[in-house]
């Protein structure tokens, strides 16, 4: 069952995407502007909207860790902007000054890649704001861009019907002709085929009325092997938009005939028809480790829908989601604990009293009673048990962890370490929080950066996961 549970309609002109981080959503338009709202109850930002564009923008997107948010622009920009205040960080003009439609962070936020209206691509080096790599496409503009899960290479679409991939420095490793007409978007499961990292399917829709299924294999890291699993049809007009789940088993799309349909991405079957959209279906969008889409379109509205049952594809993608530690959680992130708890009632109170990860830790009875005035004694203990089951899980989730593989800033086992400027190794997430925030300076040593460039430890990693396969408990994620 899908329940439609809140349109926005803040836009004065058409929405042309969506993208959600962990905490918020974030939507852009024809208007000029990109508006951010929170994830927890779909409240407008206080520096909502971002204004800077001078021209339609066409794409944004938000980088792995949520800090970030990326849009560009007809105005040949694509803008970076820092999400905790709404403050531009960069402005990166595309080189040939094209209407820049499309654009997308690589999963470890090294880099951003830019496609313009005349073919071009650019990969832009994220720590330098510097042109690190650059290509064309023969024919057509650049429309739809994805990412490969495992960071090893990415793929463009473009309005005359080609997908090619990349690697990193910009070598074309594959090209096919995928939709006759022109493709209109890309996306990639980010979960890998039958166990196998090098393996994974992507979606892309077109505008020959179809949404096509592909399975893409890197295992030779000089050559590539696409082939089309299965195509899916319904729409009666050009599929504009597709988007999978965190799980991988639904499909979500939208198109010119004002529908949005969701499939089973394995049988291609039909699961639900959405037809609330007065215009043109432009955009969709899964949130993460959550039950919840939005769809946007020409009508000036994004709708945001809840997917039940929910154990359709929330445990899998909240078991591998990222883990922040429980004392570096921010307010949202509090208010989406509060959330999967059942405790959403409590939102509100817990935001007016700014009440963050380190902050939920130390409540106790008579802090819930006086100083938030919660009356209800159940909801109050109901609090304090989930507060008691957060200690003992990140209790016994830094039990016996060496110390070589615990973040220096965040005390918790790393996931995806990566090597800083000092030496020293940090989760990536933390690191590049730190960075974010303009401190500049060795969280091990106090002393300046030389350079922000991060690298990924890959080494370390795969020790942590051979020490994990013997301890199962530490793959557990408190948000679940």
């Amino acid at each position: 069952m899908v329940t439609l549970i809140c349109t926005l309609a803040d836009h004065s002109d058409d929405v042309n995407y969506c993208a959600f981080s962990s905490s918020f959503l974030a939507t852009c338009s024809l208007d000029k502007t990109i508006r951010l709202y929170f994830l927890s109850n779909f409240e407008e930002l206080p520096y909502s909207p971002l204004k800077g564009h001078t021209y339609a923008v066409h794409c944004c997107c938000f980088s792995p860790s949520g800090h970030i948010l990326a849009s560009c622009s007809t105005d040949g920009t694509t803008v970076l902007w820092n999400t905790q205040n709404g403050l531009k960080l960069a402005v990166l003009e595309h080189p040939s000054r094209n209407p820049v439609r499309i654009c997308r962070f690589s999963p470890d936020s090294l880099y951003l890649v830019s496609g313009a209206a005349d073919g071009s691509v650019i990969l832009w080096n994220v720590q330098t704001l510097k042109v690190h790599r650059s290509g064309s496409v023969k024919d057509g503009s650049l429309v739809a861009c994805a990412f490969a899960p495992n960071g090893n290479f990415f793929v463009t679409g473009s309005s005359c019907g080609d997908l090619t991939v990349w690697d990193d420095k910009m070598r074309c490793l594959y090209n096919e002709k995928a939709h006759d007409l022109g493709v209109t978007c890309c996306d990639f499961s980010s979960q890998p085929v039958s166990g196998n990292k090098q393996e994974f399917r992507m979606a892309s829709s077109g505008q020959d009325n179809v949404i096509k299924i592909w399975i893409v294999s890197s295992a030779d890291p000089l050559g590539m092997e696409i082939r089309c699993k299965h195509t899916l049809s319904g729409h009666t007009a050009p599929v504009l938009a597709c988007a999978f789940s965190c799980d991988g088993q639904t499909v979500i799309s939208g198109s010119v005939d004002k529908t949005v349909i969701i499939f089973e991405t394995n049988t291609g079957n039909i699961l639900h028809t959405l037809t609330q959209h007065t215009r043109y279906v432009t955009t969709c969008a899964f949130a993460p480790g959550i039950p919840l889409f939005a769809t946007g379109s020409m009508d000036k509205c994004v709708n945001i829908w809840q997917f039940e049952p929910k154990q359709l594809f929330t445990a899998t993608a909240q078991k591998d989601g990222p883990y922040t530690s429980i004392e570096n959680w921010s307010e949202e992130d509090v208010s989406v604990w509060l959330c999967n708890r059942g405790l959403k009632v409590l939102v509100e109170i817990f935001r007016k009293n700014n009440i963050d990860g380190k902050e939920l830790l130390s409540l106790k009875k008579e802090s819930l009673a006086d100083e938030l005035k919660i009356e209800s004694l159940g909801l109050r203990n109901k609090v304090l048990r989930n507060i008691e089951e957060l200690q003992m899980e990140r209790k016994s989730a830094c039990e016996a962890v060496p110390d070589e593989f615990l973040c220096p800033i965040t005390k918790e086992l790393m996931k995806e370490p990566v090597i800083a400027a000092d030496g020293y190794s940090y989760e990536k997430e933390a690191m590049e929080s730190w960075i974010v925030n303009k401190r500049h300076s060795s969280p091990m040593t106090n002393l300046p950066l030389q350079r922000l460039v991060l690298t990924p430890n890959r080494t370390l990693k795969m020790a942590i996961n051979r020490w994990l396969e013997t301890q199962p408990m530490h793959n557990q994620n408190p948000l679940s």
